[in-house]
């Protein structure tokens, strides 16, 4: 009886997707027998990253507003229109006992539908500051699971569950040493190591940061593992030809994160929720550049949230490029610093988090197949 049929809809980035199939996999691991099918928006990356993990997807033809061009939205409404319609038909041929929206421009009319049709609706809301589709969906919601205190400010009070954010599974099970994990990036264990990364497409003021500071970065002796982004990577591997150093390794994409963040002595990332609760549960000194391209302007909020606890430390956007090295050479160099940021970061860590909404997932559902005798 313990079997349920759960839509997990959602996605666009990493942020959403991680946490997307971690529940889906807390949910399975409680209730092996149970029918999981995911929701996304067509051409995202969640189309290919969710069949990869083993799940079966339905695409949307939905897409974000406009904000600068006003006339193309037009043609998103009527896309709007077409997903909820298509959510609509998916909910009557699945017949779900529950809906998860993790954020994203597909949990919108999936969540949306879902609610009008009866279904019990559980948010997840990765940010300190709640995004546009989860205010919206937030009145019909059952129960809202988040990660930062205080979102009253966006929910009912009463929906409200403090649950943190589900983090990649491989990361918490890692059993690799520090010097192992220095040496499969080619460096030394005997120097200090600080991993750079702006997300699998890259970021390109980090970028900038590093490529302003190359002739500081060859005269030290600190080491660099340098994820320049897919995107960037071409262009800046032509820059450097010739101009390669031994104490930095440069790459595309980094598949081992276990490995990169093991190798680390300090992080230098962008402010998304998903990767700050990484920090968090794995104690990393890390200092955080927000990037200023998000709705809200959230991950410097994210970020603040780990300043103000003297969890973190904080470069803007503006002033990476000038301040962003020489910060972080000094930081890695500085042990008490280092130990501060660890120790303060470990007390924000929520653990488990995937397992604590998968509970509220199956007493939904549980609750909803009691009251509809099936």
């Amino acid at each position: 009886m313990n079997n349920i049929r759960l839509i997990v809809s959602g996605g666009g980035t990493g942020g959403h997707i991680f946490p997307a199939l971690s529940i889906a996999n807390a949910v399975k691991a409680k209730c092996p027998d149970s029918e999981i099918l995911f929701v996304g928006a067509e051409n995202r990356m969640e189309m290919q990253r969710v069949p990869a993990a083993g799940y079966r997807i339905i695409g949307l033809p939905v897409s974000g507003f406009d904000r600068k061009h006003l006339l193309k939205n037009i043609a998103v409404l009527w896309r709007l229109m077409k997903s909820r319609r298509k959510a609509r038909r998916i909910i009557r041929d699945f017949r779900p006992h529950v809906a998860v929206g993790v954020g994203g421009y597909a949990s919108g009319p999936t969540l949306k539908e879902a609610g009008a049709m009866g279904i019990p609706t559980l948010l997840q809301e990765q940010n300190s500051y709640a995004g546009v589709t989860n205010k919206l969906l937030a009145k019909q919601a059952d129960c809202i699971c988040v990660a930062y205190e205080g979102m009253e400010r966006f929910f009912p009070k009463e929906k409200i569950k403090l649950t943190g954010n589900p983090v990649r599974q491989n990361l918490l099970e890692a059993s690799i040493t520090h010097d192992d994990a220095v040496r499969t990036f080619g460096l030394d264990p005997t120097k200090k190591t600080i991993l750079i990364v702006g997300g699998s497409l890259g970021a390109r003021t980090l970028n900038e940061s590093m490529l302003q500071a190359w002739d500081t970065l060859g005269k030290s002796d600190v080491q660099f593992i340098w994820q320049t982004g897919k995107y960037y990577h071409e262009q800046i591997t032509a820059q450097l030809r010739g101009r390669e150093l031994p104490n930095v390794h440069v790459c595309d994409f980094i598949s081992s994160m276990d490995a990169a963040y093991a190798a680390a002595d300090l992080v230098i990332s962008r402010a998304g929720a998903g990767s700050i609760s990484e920090f968090c549960l794995l104690g990393k000194a890390v200092i955080l550049v927000p990037s200023p391209n998000v709705a809200e302007d959230h991950q410097t909020k994210n970020a603040l949230a780990l300043v103000d606890k003297e969890a973190a430390l904080y470069v803007k956007d503006a002033d990476a490029t000038a301040k962003l090295v020489a910060l972080a050479l000094d930081t890695v160099e500085d042990e008490g610093k280092l130990a501060q940021l660890r120790t303060n970061i470990l007390t924000l860590a929520f653990h488990h988090s995937a397992e604590v909404i998968a509970d509220e997932v199956i007493a939904l559902a549980m609750k909803y197949r009691k009251t509809h005798g099936i």
